[in-house]
């Protein structure tokens, strides 16, 4: 039995639980910005793995995703506890994750094929329980209120927090491996990892004790996982957003990923590093505050666009900044990631509106199931930006802790800036095929309601 509460799927939410929720995401960032910005870095730098090998392994790990994903999301729609479906899995995986993540930043005293397959093991692992932990957290955002516009404002709180999270994770964590390592970069990464573990564990149930679930099933739904995924497949507007996230988090890793070559062996100011990622972190973070208010005045389908548009026109003219011109490249980079900030409010609260628009359109509700394979979406599209970035570098000829070449120069300056760029533009033009329009969403939602007050 879920715990009572008296608010219905209309509710307006207060700017505690916004805050509360929001929060849970800075905790995520704790790994996820990790992971995005460092984590082919720390393989190819001090782990000691190639770069080919290294991004054939974060492919291949998606593929355990592909099923994780998804069966986390059936298994989450169908717990009953007293606190509801989403909310205990905070509690219960923060711990085993923090374990994870120290043993994925973990270098054995192993060969190169142990190496590879401690790699494999412990990544997978920390995905495993990485979904275990945001495939709820995330169905909660569709169920704690139906209103599109609270919504919104509540996916702002959550990226504003993720994002500035990202801000202080990418400006300290190098430095924090310097501290705790005093030059042994190995024992650096392990201990960072374990702070940050037990930091995320404390977040998530401050997040746990801050929100409620309010919308729940259809009383008689009794469905089978496998009748979920044909639905989502049937769910036009769901797919759309399924292959619009793959692609923007394409952008975002490339961006991410391929910053620490870039200032390394590129501009060869490696010190230029934190302060680049923090800016590109507080613009994105900037970006996701302004969503709710650009909603007021434009379509979400428009707006993202519009935004994606920007994104690639300025990033294909980053790729002709000379290398001793930095403060364009600040600025270019800080106007990239101002259009980038609202996609990820937009799209989240999309998400939502396609769990709604499925409820509408079959009778039956599956929100996690909605959000899981949303949330393979996105790590499916981080994999390949990680993976296309490294074999690329394998491929230009990259060597790791030294002089790159004139190619291989190239080929760092086109990962950070115009590839980007090109896989933006295809986001812009997937997104134009989106065709949930806010007055169908006013109409859905008030025809649930009175199903409910049928029932």
């Amino acid at each position: 039995m879920q715990e009572s509460n008296n608010n219905g799927r209309m509710t307006k939410l207060s700017i505690r639980e916004k805050l509360g929720y929001g929060l849970g995401d800075f905790g995520f960032n704790l790994y996820w910005t990790t992971i995005a910005s460092f984590l082919a870095a720390f393989y190819t730098d001090v782990f000691g793995i190639s770069a080919a090998a290294a991004g054939t392994m974060l492919l291949v790990t998606k593929i355990v995703d592909a099923f994780t994903d998804p069966a986390m999301g059936a298994i989450a729609d169908r717990t009953n506890t007293r606190f509801g479906k989403f909310r205990p899995y905070l509690l219960w995986a923060g711990v085993p994750m923090a374990a994870a993540a120290v043993l994925t930043f973990t270098t054995p005293d192993l060969n190169d094929w142990g190496k590879l397959l401690w790699a494999y093991a412990t990544y997978t692992m920390m995905m495993l329980l990485y979904t275990v932990l945001s495939t709820p957290y995330s169905a909660l955002s569709g169920v704690m209120t139906a209103v599109s516009q609270e919504r919104t404002s509540l996916i702002s709180v959550r990226f504003l927090f993720a994002f500035s999270c990202g801000a202080l994770v990418n400006k300290y964590t190098l430095p924090l491996v310097e501290i705790f390592g005093g030059g042994n970069d190995k024992l650096g990464w392990q201990l960072t990892m374990g702070l940050y573990g037990i930091l995320a564990a404390a977040i998530f149930s401050i997040t746990f004790l801050s929100t409620r679930e309010r919308i729940s099933p259809p009383p008689a739904q009794k469905t089978h996982p496998l009748e979920d995924i044909k639905d989502l497949l049937q769910n036009k507007p769901w797919l759309i957003l399924f292959i619009l996230a793959m692609v923007i988090m394409l952008t975002i890793t490339m961006r991410g990923g391929s910053a620490y070559y870039y200032f390394t062996y590129y501009v060869e100011r490696p010190d230029l590093l934190p302060n680049y990622l923090f800016a590109q972190q507080v613009a994105y973070a900037l970006g996701a505050i302004c969503a709710p208010l650009l909603t007021r005045f434009i379509d979400k389908t428009k707006l993202l666009m519009i935004l994606m548009g920007s994104v690639g026109v300025l990033s294909i003219l980053f790729y002709f900044v000379p290398k001793d011109m930095i403060w364009a490249m600040f600025t270019l980079n800080i106007l990239i990631s101002l259009a980038l900030g609202p996609k990820s409010p937009l799209t989240w609260s999309m998400y939502a509106d396609t769990a709604d628009y499925n409820e509408w359109k079959t009778g039956k509700r599956a929100t996690a199931m909605t959000f899981s394979a949303a949330t393979f979406s996105q790590k499916l599209g981080g994999a390949l930006g990680s993976a296309g970035m490294l074999w690329v570098l394998a491929a230009i000829g990259y060597a790791a802790n030294q002089a790159q070449s004139g190619a291989s120069q190239v080929g760092i300056a086109l990962l950070q800036t115009a590839i980007p760029g090109v896989f933006a533009i295809i986001a812009m033009v997937v997104v134009s095929f989106y065709s949930l329009s806010g007055k169908q969403l006013e109409n859905i939602q008030q025809e649930l309601k009175e199903r409910e007050q049928e029932s």
